[in-house]
């Protein structure tokens, strides 16, 4: 049996859905290569399409999705909430069954090559796959966005991986790697302000001194008239939502608000919920039976 390989893409298009459709057409099909699901957000205006298949497969898909990506999507008149500075922004692999955090560093290191080869879009390595410790942080790789890469690419130690000091005019560059799963992982406030939401984030993310492997921004959502605290939850067994949820609560209500919902975006382990996952999460949006990865793949995880 071939090892069994996620791939993450998070596009820079959360609004425009022919461009979303196009973009999902180049993966769909791929031999290899099983599309799972895809979650588009206007107000970040991005969309995270979740592959699974085979290293051969998931690496012709992101090259193939870079690639239409960059004939397609126009950074340069790019808004939305969330960081970004690629028109994918970025592609993490992850190993599910046969597969090592080696193999995906690998599969990161070719992937980066033919991206740039075939879609001319430079390439950064980060987590597992980085090519230096400053770089193994996407966060730190994405920091000044597409608007500061071209200053970026030429500063010492920040030449991307592959490409050298160029950035591409309009899709930017692409941060590659290999990384366990993590959960993405959104709290809607009951309030617009997005300073309690930055707040909250601050004392929830690990960096902060807050629970571990929890990554968090607070941000405002336009379209909802509501403050959000969006996460990216790395480390699932030591920090669930359930927690994560329970400690945004505790320091919300200290500010005197409230979390009013949450959401998933994209795909989650089955070990990640707890029982009556929708109403103990105060889940918007989730449908266990397209969300979960383990079932979609017949497969315990």
């Amino acid at each position: 049996m071939e090892p069994l390989i996620e791939c993450v893409p998070n596009i820079s298009q959360g609004r425009d859905v022919g461009v979303i459709d196009l973009l999902w057409g180049a993966v769909a099909g791929i031999p290899g290569c099983r599309a799972l699901h895809r979650d588009a957000d206007p107000d970040h205006n991005r969309t995270v399409f979740t592959l699974a298949g085979t290293p051969a497969g998931m690496e012709t898909a992101a090259a193939a999705l870079v690639r239409a990506a960059a004939g397609l999507i126009d950074l340069t008149r790019h808004r939305g909430v969330h960081p970004r500075m690629g028109a994918v922004d970025v592609v993490p692999f992850v190993p599910l069954k046969g597969a090592t955090m080696a193999d995906c560093a690998a599969l990161a290191r070719r992937a980066g090559a033919r991206i740039w080869r075939e879609a001319g879009v430079p390439v950064f390595l980060y987590e597992q796959a980085a090519s230096a410790p400053h770089r193994q942080n996407l966060a730190d790789i994405r920091r000044g966005g597409f608007e500061g890469l071209f200053d970026k690419v030429n500063t010492p130690g920040w030449t991307p991986d592959f490409g050298g000091a160029f950035a591409h005019p309009t899709a930017g560059a692409t941060a590659v790697g290999a990384r366990p799963p993590l959960l993405a992982f959104n709290l809607t406030l009951d309030t617009a302000d997005a300073d309690v939401a930055r707040r909250i984030a601050r004392a929830i993310r690990q960096r902060d001194g807050g629970l571990p492997g929890v990554k968090a921004l607070g941000l405002y959502l336009a379209s909802r008239g509501r403050a959000q605290v969006s996460c990216n939850l790395v480390d699932i067994d030591a920090a669930p939502p359930l927690l994560v949820l329970r400690a945004a609560e505790r320091e919300a209500a200290r500010l005197g608000a409230g979390v009013e919902d949450t959401e998933i975006v994209g795909l989650t382990l089955r070990r990640a919920l707890p029982d009556d996952a929708v109403h103990v999460l105060r889940l918007r949006g989730f449908d266990p039976t397209v969300q979960v990865l383990d079932d979609l793949l017949g497969l315990a995880l």
